[in-house]
C-alpha cells in the first residue's frame, strides 16, 4: 500500500469515528434513566400542536411539553414524573392513571382533563387552570395550588387513589 493510500483510509476512519462519536452523543443525550434502571425517552415537544395524539401506557420522565397543544391527547397510565406543561393547553386531556411526580403544570390549561387516580404528588401547579376536572381518587400531595383553586377542587373531591392510598380530599387539604 502506498502512503497516500494510508494517508487516505486514516482520514477516512477518523471521519467515520467522528460521525460516530458525534450520533451516538446526539443520541444518549435524549435518553434519562428512570427509577427502575432502565431508559427512558427524554422527549422535546415544545410548542407542538399534538391534537388528539396517544401517549398512553408510555414513559415519558423528564419530557417537556412547554406550550404544546394537547387538546385531547391520551396519557392514561403514563410515567410523566419530572415531566413540564408549563403553559399548554390540556384541554380535554386523559391523565388517567398517569403518575405526573413533581411535573411543573404551571399555567397550564387543564379545563374538562381527567385526573381520574392520577398522582400528582410534588406537581407545581400554582397558576393551572383545573375548570371541571375530574379527579376522583387522585392524590394531589405537596402540590403548590393557588387558595382558589384548591377551594374549588376541593368541591369535586372525593375518592381514594389506588396506587398511594390516599383520600383525594385528604391531599387537598379539604378542610
Amino acid at each position: 500500500m502506498t502512503d497516500q493510500l494510508k494517508s487516505g483510509l486514516r482520514r477516512l476512519l477518523m471521519v467515520l469515528l467522528c460521525v460516530g462519536l458525534l450520533w451516538g452523543g446526539l443520541f444518549w443525550q435524549g435518553l434519562s434513566w428512570n427509577e427502575r434502571g432502565s431508559i427512558a425517552q427524554a422527549a422535546d415537544y415544545n410548542r407542538e400542536a399534538l391534537l388528539e395524539h396517544d401517549f398512553s401506557n408510555q414513559d415519558l420522565t423528564d419530557s417537556s411539553f412547554t406550550k404544546a397543544n394537547l387538546r385531547q391527547s391520551d396519557f392514561s397510565n403514563s410515567n410523566l414524573q419530572g415531566v413540564s406543561f408549563f403553559g399548554a393547553n390540556l384541554e380535554r386531556v386523559n391523565f388517567t392513571n398517569a403518575n405526573l411526580t413533581n411535573a411543573t403544570l404551571d399555567s397550564a390549561r387543564l379545563v374538562d382533563a381527567n385526573l381520574t387516580n392520577a398522582v400528582l404528588e410534588g406537581a407545581f401547579a400554582f397558576n393551572a387552570q383545573f375548570d371541571r376536572a375530574s379527579i376522583e381518587g387522585a392524590d394531589f400531595t405537596d402540590v403548590l395550588l393557588r387558595d382558589d383553586v384548591q377551594q374549588k377542587l376541593c368541591q369535586s373531591a372525593k375518592g381514594t387513589n389506588p396506587t398511594t392510598g390516599r383520600d383525594t380530599a385528604e391531599t387537598l387539604e379539604c378542610f
